[in-house]
């Protein structure tokens, strides 16, 4: 059994930068150094907002070998490694454990569809990697949806599951599993951070702390310290960013408002395509209420 690690806080699902269609190494240990200086407190790469869909195998390793190396010890490192294919995830969560990181990111098995006891064996086979597994529900993404009883019935069961990232937009999911378990609930959604820390949350997986990874770092602190209102004015002055970097399907707006900002090329792998021009200068223009100078 692995020492225990403790998911909680600002944690970033950090995007993968392309430039000419391969990964643009050297902007993407830049945006590592930057959430670490920004005070993030985990890094997930290979995520949705990583687009691991359209890394290869190759690449999907390269990525976490050098995020591991790259953060060099300085806060965790959460490694996506879900597939619909059991297999296939087994490998990559074996790789994510032989290349250091502190633990992985598994989304339900997408497209296959299979039943609540299928993802139950699915992440007990994948416990046998011996790598801290934190599930990530997302339905609108894999089209099904891991009930809060699989969820306590899996952190009940099996030792290396540790977390989950909750990313149904039901609260209801987040208070069912806190009263019946007290597994690390993160938040899968910018908007709902403060909601699913009000029901038992403790942090967030972020897509805007790509870019206000401060921001971020000070909302999960006000949550933490319990200082509701500082929350709750914190939570409401972002509240219009949270809706807008998802105006269309992540990791689009980010990685353009990351481009608009000088950080990346706003490039993604297609299907992935970039935001539309209608978006743009209105995310550009809350970008610089933040103080970023992003340019549409």
């Amino acid at each position: 059994m692995t020492e225990p690690i403790q998911l909680e806080g600002s944690m970033v699902a950090i995007v993968t930068p392309f430039t000419g269609g391969d990964i643009d190494w050297d902007a993407f240990g830049k945006l590592i150094d930057f959430q670490i200086e920004n005070g993030t407190e985990g890094i997930v790469p290979c995520g949705t907002t990583g687009e691991s869909p359209t890394l290869t195998h190759d690449e999907h390793d390269k990525v976490i070998e050098y995020t591991v190396e790259k953060v060099a010890g300085r806060i965790p490192v959460i490694a996506g490694t879900g597939s619909n294919s059991t297999d296939e995830a087994l490998r990559l969560t074996k790789h994510a454990k032989s290349a250091g990181a502190d633990a992985c990111l598994i989304v339900n098995p997408y497209y296959n569809k299979p039943t609540q006891q299928g993802m139950y064996d699915h992440v007990a086979k994948l416990a046998e990697a011996e790598l801290p597994i934190v599930l990530y529900n997302i339905p609108g993404r894999t089209g099904i949806e891991l009930t809060p009883e699989t969820v306590v019935r899996m952190y009940n069961d099996i030792e290396m599951v540790v977390a989950i990232k909750e990313a149904t937009g039901k609260l209801n999911t987040s208070s069912d599993i806190a009263a019946a378990c007290d597994i690390a609930i993160l938040s899968g959604d910018d908007s709902l951070t403060l909601p699913i820390a009000c029901v038992g949350g403790c942090g967030v997986i972020s897509v805007l702390a790509n870019i206000l990874p401060g921001e971020i770092r000070r909302l999960c602190d006000a949550i933490s310290n319990s200082d509701i209102p500082a929350a709750q004015r914190r939570h409401l002055t972002l509240f219009p960013l949270f809706k807008a970097i998802f105006v269309e399907t992540n990791p689009i707006p980010i990685k353009g408002a990351m481009g608009m900002a000088g950080m990346i090329q706003d490039e993604l792998r297609l299907p992935m395509t970039p935001l539309s021009k209608e978006h743009r200068p209105a995310l550009a223009g809350l970008l610089r209420d933040f103080g970023v100078d992003a340019n549409a």
